[in-house]
């Protein structure tokens, strides 16, 4: 009888299949215009969960993917995820979104209530007329679902966001600005709803003690980050976001609201701004393809993939045509040239991977099922899927910006 190979190997293997696979679809199927590689990450993380590898092929499964390979795949994932949200919450620019203030609330307030709406609409029904046991988690209460749902449907990725805006060549330019101003508003909200929708009664003394510590230590960590050289604030800035992170899940909240709170607290300008981009692209390339397979290790098929698949398109509906008529509606009111609103709105409605995050919060706190959880990323991937080919095109007739 053979012995098991050591876990280092097991855990390389598992490394093996997590950067070859997607990137070897993308590359040799040339998926980029419809799927581009962050897609293929997501999805080859849901092929290679239980899902589907572990369905088809237990055996080998069960060999590679052993509890204490996963338990180092989670660290990775944990961490990724942590520098990801860190770079999201380092990008917002208040002072650009306070001088466009109307500008920026009415498009960033419709862009994400409109959405919120219909993805409530829906959480609600599968409460009303469905089995809510199959759809919310066990510590889960009805506003919680509701509103949690809700929320991850107006959900716009920032950094993913970042990335299509780099690939269509408007970054840089008015239009680019603009989005990531709107973009940038929603993120803040979303994450403040649901620091409330997670708040934890018993942990309320802890909470407030997080919140009071937290805005002390922003004075102090700023006025450090003026003090400092410019080439010691990257190492600074990963302790103050492993400490935000610790401090928020000790108080009840998640890990990642603390990671989003301790880029949002910091200024983009203290960093310079390619060493940033390169950050943020190191990130997604070495470590979040891990977070990824601990994404797909999450689906969950149990109540039939018809139903699972049926509530996805419909929860997919809602965060398209939510996002398109809420951006729509604020282009009316504020007076914009003809096809800014499609374009904007179709960017904004990307969700990718800060979704994901999301509704992974909401998965580790129990207040949805993994059949919701794999509604919800089936969603996500479609949102995102739909970007790229339906905004390439309206973006080349659109005349440049002055």
């Amino acid at each position: 009888m053979t012995s098991a190979p050591p876990v280092t190997e097991l855990f390389l293997l598992a490394l093996i299949l997590i950067f070859s696979v997607p990137y070897l679809v993308w590359r040799l199927c040339r998926t980029d215009h419809w799927a581009p590689l962050v897609v293929v990450q997501i999805v080859a993380g849901i092929l290679l969960g239980p899902g589907v590898l572990g369905a088809a092929l237990p055996g080998y499964y069960t060999l590679i993917f052993t509890p204490q390979v996963i338990g180092a795949l989670n660290g990775i994932a944990w961490w990724a995820v942590m520098l990801f949200v860190f770079v999201a919450g380092l990008e917002l620019d208040f002072r650009e979104a306070w001088r466009s203030r109307r500008d920026t609330v009415v498009t960033a307030g419709l862009a994400m209530v409109m959405p919120m709406a219909l993805g409530a609409a829906v959480a609600a029904a599968l409460l009303r007329f469905g089995n809510p046991a199959a759809w919310m988690g066990p510590k889960g209460q009805d506003w919680q679902f509701v509103t949690g749902i809700g929320m991850a449907c107006a959900v716009t990725a920032l950094p993913i966001l970042v990335l299509f805006l780099t690939k269509l060549g408007i970054l840089r330019s008015p239009l680019g600005q603009r989005i990531l101003r709107y973009a940038s508003l929603d993120d803040v909200i979303i994450w403040g709803v649901l620091a409330v929708i997670l708040l934890d009664w018993e942990r309320m003394g802890r909470q407030a003690g997080f919140v009071i510590g937290f805005g002390a230590a922003v004075w102090a960590v700023r006025r450090l980050m003026i003090a400092i050289p410019k080439r010691d604030r990257w190492y600074c800035a990963l302790v103050w976001l492993a400490a935000c992170g610790f401090l928020a899940d000790w108080s009840g909240l998640h890990y990642m609201v603390g990671a989003f709170l301790a880029g949002a607290a910091l200024d983009a300008s203290w960093f310079d701004l390619d060493e940033m981009d390169q950050f943020r692209d190191v990130v997604l390339l070495a470590f979040m393809p891990v977070f990824f397979l601990s994404t797909g290790l999450r689906t969950s098929w149990e109540i039939g993939g018809y139903a699972i698949f049926g509530v996805g398109l419909i929860l997919l509906a809602a965060m398209v045509i939510g996002k398109l008529a809420g951006v729509g509606l604020a282009g009316r009111i504020l007076g914009w040239k003809k096809g800014d609103a499609t374009v904007i709105g179709w960017l904004l409605q990307t969700k990718a991977l800060i979704m994901i995050i999301f509704v992974s919060v909401l998965f580790d706190k129990q207040l949805i099922t993994s059949a919701t959880f794999t509604a919800l990323l089936l969603a996500a991937l479609g949102s995102t899927m739909l970007t790229i080919p339906m905004v390439s095109s309206r973006i080349l007739q659109m005349r440049p910006e002055e």
